[in-house]
């Protein structure tokens, strides 16, 4: 039950917040911390528990009946992927509430209730083993969001909102069609119609077919990630999003677009996979060399750090049709690095705009001698985001091109040239903000000790990964094993008789030394 616990108490948090701020507008700040850090004990103790576990099967398994008529169930499971992505899920959770204490000062119960809600919804998606749930879960993320961007957004926020909600929710629907046939396909080869993930894994179906229904998947994981050319919502929505809504959007709810492709997408449409392997990683190198290049050239600075997360989600996608273990730890490490180093900068921005009411780097320049705290953790931060070595993203998209450089030289030596887009953005935002000349007059004070505090958390964080990364490989090992162990079980790479396609799976390579 405890997993059916960690999204009960984020659900019943959100609203004894909202209900709490109808008396006090305090209180549903300490709601929703009390919520999130008792979630963040409960996964830390589960983790201590079983991380240095041998075993591949699931950590924990909770299952009960919902609509048995159709094959409906409560069925939730966790592995090493899922609980590195809830640990994330719930410390992003945390800092998304502190970076609020001062920002939001009305309807604060209702802005909680969103911020709670939504991170239920995450947290669902990274447990739900029931496709029904799985669906229901990623729709729950959905209008909180949407509230969080029209209520407390900025200028062009209706805009902005209504973009989110019609690319999220039609890809969505896209999906949950391909989850319906998938659902009668399997229950008119075998008689059992289910949504469980294990039964609907080995459906027997057409070749093109598969990829029909894998496409259907991929629109909406691709729309989250975001891919180009789906990533059209994706800056107008972080530039109109308050800071804690940038945060959760660039730290997790991208994140659940790539955990669908591995979790999914690859073991249940094993073989389509491969066909599709050279067109999704031509994507990922569009988006990496696109989205650098777009980032360079904006001078809204939240607009700037938006479509950073373009070019880096680009490795993400790259990792993931390379099919090898190197490529896979890369994309985890990518998926947790991004998070931390980008959400960073979203929260650098807030704090920025708040003192100087603006975000045109144009008027920005010279604000290190008043705020060289701010711009220290501004260079620390642009340094991770152009993958600077000691840093995580640096680990990330090194493993990613490692693995990729197997599977496909020519995209691999596309995609190392996002590495130089990723210099010059990043700093081009330090001379533009903290570096050289003052063009216009600001009188400002540096980060206050909450503020300082959670910048120390992130940078912690983001060295952690650069140096020590191994626990996190162990950990995500098992689960990235079945991934891949699915693509090798389906083909052998040779040509595949039925499709008249080449399988495209790499050697599989190993790190453990």
């Amino acid at each position: 039950m405890i997993l059916a616990y960690l999204i009960l108490i984020l659900i019943a948090g959100g609203l004894i917040a909202w209900l709490a701020g109808k008396w006090n507008k305090e209180l549903p700040r300490f709601i929703a911390l009390f919520a999130l850090f008792t979630d963040l004990f409960l996964t830390v103790m589960i983790y201590l528990q079983y991380s240095n576990s041998d075993t591949n099967d699931w950590m924990l398994v909770y299952s009960a009946s919902w609509i048995p008529h159709f094959g409906i169930s409560l069925y939730l499971a966790l592995d090493g992927l899922s609980i590195l992505m809830l640990l994330l899920t719930f410390i992003l959770g945390i800092i998304s509430v502190l970076i609020s204490w001062k920002e939001i000062d009305e309807h604060t119960g209702f802005f909680h209730f969103n911020i709670l809600w939504i991170l239920s919804g995450i947290t669902g998606v990274f447990l739900s083993l029931d496709l029904f749930l799985f669906y229901f879960f990623w729709e729950l993320m959905l209008i909180p969001m949407y509230f969080l961007i029209s209520i407390w957004g900025h200028t062009n926020r209706i805009y902005a909102s209504y973009k989110f909600f019609i690319y999220t929710q039609a890809s969505g629907l896209i999906m949950f069609l391909a989850i319906l046939v998938l659902y009668f396909i399997h229950g008119k080869n075998t008689g059992v119609y289910t949504f469980s993930y294990p039964e609907l894994i080995g459906t027997t179906m057409s070749p093109a077919t598969a990829i029909l229904l894998m496409l259907g998947f991929l629109v909406a994981f691709l729309v989250k990630l975001p891919v180009v050319p789906l990533h059209n919502w994706l800056p107008d929505a972080h530039t109109e999003a308050p800071t804690a809504g940038s945060l959760i959007l660039a730290g997790l709810l991208l994140k659940t677009g790539a955990y669908g492709l591995l979790r999914f997408v690859i073991p249940i449409f094993p073989e389509a996979s491969v066909t599709f392997a050279p067109f999704g990683m031509l994507l990922g190198v569009i988006g990496i060399l696109y989205g650098a290049k777009l980032a360079f050239a904006q001078t809204d600075l939240k607009r700037l750090v938006a479509y950073t997360s373009v070019s880096h989600m680009g490795f993400v996608i790259l990792g993931v049709y390379a099919f090898n273990e190197l490529a896979y730890q890369g994309v985890v490490m990518q998926m947790i690095a991004h998070a931390i180093s980008t959400g960073a900068l979203f929260i650098l921005v807030g704090q920025l705009q708040e003192r100087i009411h603006t975000r045109d780097i144009n008027r920005m320049g010279g604000l290190w001698k008043q705020v060289p705290v701010m711009g220290a953790i501004g260079l620390i931060f642009s340094m991770a985001s152009l993958g600077l070595p000691g840093l995580g993203n640096f680990v990330a998209e090194f493993l990613t091109l490692m693995g990729t450089f197997k599977a496909n030289v020519l995209m691999t030596c596309l995609a190392s040239l996002g590495l130089v887009g990723a210099t010059l953005y990043s700093l081009r935002i330090l001379q533009k903000v903290f570096y050289g000349k003052e063009r216009t007059v600001h009188v400002i004070k540096d980060l206050s000790l909450r503020e300082r505090m959670i910048a120390g958390v992130l940078i912690v964080a983001i060295v952690y990964l650069g140096l020590l990364p191994q626990q996190i490989f162990n950990t995500a090992k098992p689960a990235l094993a079945k991934s891949l162990n699915s693509i090798n079980n389906q083909s052998s790479g040779g040509k595949n008789e039925k499709s008249g396609t080449y399988n495209f799976v790499p050697e599989p390579v190993s790190t453990n030394q």
